[in-house]
């Protein structure tokens, strides 16, 4: 008996499916359908979208069947499907919504296509139409290497640091996914912070996107792969919002962004969720600029690569702890030059470095500590569990992702120059190194 996985390219969206169904009164209806969607082994979801005669049909008799053409070999296949239920939120119906959305742009019909829900359907048989395909193209070598290669390197890893640099480096060097980016979660915010990305004119560390907005944060929100594989520029998901300051915050300065990294024209988006012991924690992001870039196979390798880096995540944050050891005395370091400038804004801790716009959040509250224990104390040396023990930061009692808010903090300080800086010492230590005379404003 034929999987329904054997025959997964078929449920792509490529090709529209034909669904015949029967109304109470023994009268048949033939239908194109936009898509048919894998659920899992035995359920496929069907695009709800107009109540029309398939929609009374199916209400009236459960029983369907639908033709599927494998868009790489011409093969035909039918599938004998019973209606189950509607679901009109969830996992299943945003990535339906997602790939909805790239099929009617890439087709022209963004304002027709616009999906109510999503029909579950019960797979009662696979069966395959006599005829002539075409051979079926080869399997792409060097999925299962990659991941091998990956879970080897992550194994290896003493930081969060080298966990990132391994995973996009397998990624793009690997499995051919070129533009890449890796996102953490701020929960109390419930945003996603850029902490990583591989293959763009400019890093985009610190840049965000609110939960539920876009490819990525729809994935965040639903906690479930989320894949377009068609151009999409008329659609919401064509591009990952990203967000600012508050502008109705009166004493925030009026200055930018962190510019978001992503590609101008992306016409393949796929956003899996990094998740660990059922907490999410971040998100991998990969684009391209061409069609039909990312297969389903892609999908399910990208979601092993994000569960290995949600346990590397969490095994190096409780190593760092168990780990720290006691910080070194202050001891006040010379600096000399011109004076180095850091206000910030109290609204959202948003630090700025000699008038440019650094870092805000629980980051910027971080690093105004830091500078603050510098300036009074004459503090270099610090730890992690110290960090997590001041109140006035704002961390979260669960989750609080501290490596990756150091981390952020760490590269958006080596992008503006060598004067300021953090360098890691040791397993949950690190040092503030200030190269000029240090002045502390609130703004």
């Amino acid at each position: 008996m034929t999987r329904l996985a054997e025959i997964r390219a078929c449920l792509e969206g490529a090709i529209p499916a034909v669904l015949a169904t029967c109304g109470a009164d023994g009268v048949p209806n033939v239908a194109y359908i936009s898509q048919v969607f894998h659920v899992d082994e035995r359920h496929v979801a069907l695009s709800f979208q107009f109540f029309n005669k398939t929609r009374q049909n199916i209400l009236a008799n459960p029983r369907a069947t639908a033709l599927l053409l494998d868009p790489y070999t011409a093969a035909f296949w039918r599938l004998h499907i019973r209606y189950l239920r509607t679901e009109s939120s969830g996992p299943v119906f945003e990535s339906m919504k997602a790939q909805l959305a790239g099929i009617a742009s890439h087709s022209g019909m963004a304002g027709v296509f616009r999906l109510l829900g999503s029909d579950i359907y019960e797979v009662e048989k696979v069966e395959g139409v006599a005829g002539d395909p075409l051979p079926a193209p080869p399997t792409p070598a060097g999925r299962l290497a990659a991941l091998r290669s990956l879970s080897e390197r992550l194994a290896r890893c003493a930081s969060l640091d080298e966990a990132l640099n391994s995973v996009l480096a397998v990624m793009s060097d690997a499995m051919g996914m070129r533009h890449a980016m890796v996102l953490m979660l701020d929960e109390p915010a419930q945003r996603l912070y850029t902490v990583a990305s591989a293959g763009y004119a400019v890093s985009g560390v610190g840049s965000e996107i609110r939960i539920g907005q876009g490819v990525i944060g729809v994935a965040a929100r639903e906690r479930t792969p989320v894949r377009i594989s068609h151009m999409t520029n008329a659609a919401l998901y064509s591009q990952a919002m990203r967000t600012s300051f508050e502008r109705d915050i009166p004493d925030i300065e009026p200055v930018t962004e962190i510019p978001y990294p992503g590609l101008a024209e992306p016409h393949c988006q796929l956003a899996v969720p990094i998740q660990s012991a059922g907490r999410l924690l971040g998100v991998v992001f990969v684009e391209s600029p061409q069609e039909m870039q990312f297969s389903y196979e892609d999908e399910d390798a990208l979601v092993i690569v994000a569960g290995h880096l949600g346990a590397a995540i969490d095994l190096l944050q409780a190593g760092a702890e168990s780990a720290e050891e006691p910080v070194a005395p202050p001891q006040p370091a010379p600096s000399r030059g011109e004076v180095l400038l850091l206000r910030r804004y109290p609204a959202n801790a948003s630090v700025f470095l000699d008038e440019q716009y650094l870092i805000k959040g629980v980051a910027g509250a971080i690093l105004w500590k830091l500078a603050r224990d510098h300036v009074q104390q004459g503090r270099t040396e610090f730890s992690n569990r110290e960090l997590r023990l001041d109140p006035s930061l704002g961390l979260p009692d669960i989750s609080d992702n501290l490596e990756a808010r150091l981390l952020l903090l760490q590269r958006r300080l080596q992008e503006h120059g060598p004067h300021l800086r953090i360098e890691k010492t040791g397993r949950g230590r690190f040092r503030l190194v200030v190269n000029r005379p240090l002045k502390l404003q609130e703004a």
